[in-house]
Order: C-alpha cells, then structure tokens, then sequence
C-alpha cells in the first residue's frame, strides 16, 4: 500500500466526516517514527509509550490549528522533541539531580531493560550518546537514526543550519573518543 500524503490526512482531518480515519492514517504514518525518536531520548519503554500517547493526544487537539508553513512530520517532531524535554527536566528535578546524571540513570535502564535487544556495540552507542549534551544528543539522533536533513531538524529545533552542523560534528567527535576509551 502506498503512503498516504500529509495534504489528503490534513483535508480527511478537516472534515468531521473523516476525521478519525485520517487520525487513523496519521498514527499509522508516523507513530512508529515518533515513538522511536522518543525511544532514543528517553531510553524507556513504558516512558517513550507515555510520551507517545502524550504527543497523539496534542496532535488530535491542535491539528486544527496547524499551519501548512512547515512539514506536517517537522510539526510532530517538535511536539515529541518538547514532551521529551519537559519529561527529562522533569525527571531531573524530581530527583533534584543535575541533567548529566540523568544521563547516568538512563544509561542504567538501559541496560536492564528488557525491551533493549541490541548487541555490545548497540549498547556503547547509546551509553555514549547519553554523555552528550541534550542539544548535541538531539541533532545527532535526528541526522544519524531518523535521517533528517539539517533544513528538518532546523525547523523542529528553531536553530540555524549552521550551529546544527556544528553540534552534529561535536557529537560525532565526543562519541568517537568516548568509544575508543571505553573498549
């Protein structure tokens, strides 16, 4: 079956009619998308799912409002790249920690979570990409894993090209050290 364009979901949407069958094609479209960009930045299962419904909830309320001066996919990755953000600063004040031990304790679930079936080097990545930045972290899993361009992941994040291009590299180079000191 071929892929339903984000014009014919938008019209399907407008229409009472239609609407739960285009939120219908919406999930099918990209709730696997978000919910491992999600994955990535909280690391949990039960967490990412919860955040996923969190995202179709406010997408269900606001497509309405949508304004067709962006992609419909670069307008879903905004609002699960700030549900992400929201949850981890959360969860670092709720723990009353600073951000890089989060990091910490989502590199342990990681470990000993059941949904993780990756091998040794699968593991590294992620322990590596969990010692980046939040900002680093984000772009290089939105230009590594969901094959974004910079123009994409400049209007998600609202930075430059420029600055995203430099903290992609920075990325790069932290996993890249972390990786061979930690054989």
């Amino acid at each position: 079956m071929n892929q339903v364009e984000d014009s014919e979901i938008l019209l399907k949407f407008s229409n009472k009619e239609t609407r739960n069958e285009a939120f219908g094609l919406l999930l099918k479209k990209y709730q696997q998308k978000i919910y491992w960009h999600i994955r990535r930045l909280v690391i949990n299962h039960d967490d990412a799912d919860d955040l996923v419904q969190d995202v179709f909830i406010k997408v269900w309320k606001n497509l309405d409002n949508f304004q067709s001066n962006s992609q419909l996919y670069t307008w879903l990755y905004r609002i699960a790249t700030n549900e992400c953000l929201t949850f981890l600063n959360k969860k670092k004040q709720q723990n009353n920690m600073p951000l890089d031990e989060v990091a910490y304790d989502l590199a342990d679930s990681l470990a000993e979570g059941s949904y993780f079936d990756g091998n040794h080097a699968q593991m590294k990545l992620q322990k590596a990409l969990l010692t980046l930045p939040e900002k680093q972290r984000l772009v290089f899993n939105m230009k590594y894993f969901d094959d974004l361009k910079y123009e994409e992941i400049s209007d998600v994040l609202g930075t430059s090209v420029g600055a995203l291009k430099a903290s992609f590299h920075h990325a790069v180079k932290k996993i890249e050290a972390y990786l061979s000191n930690n054989d």
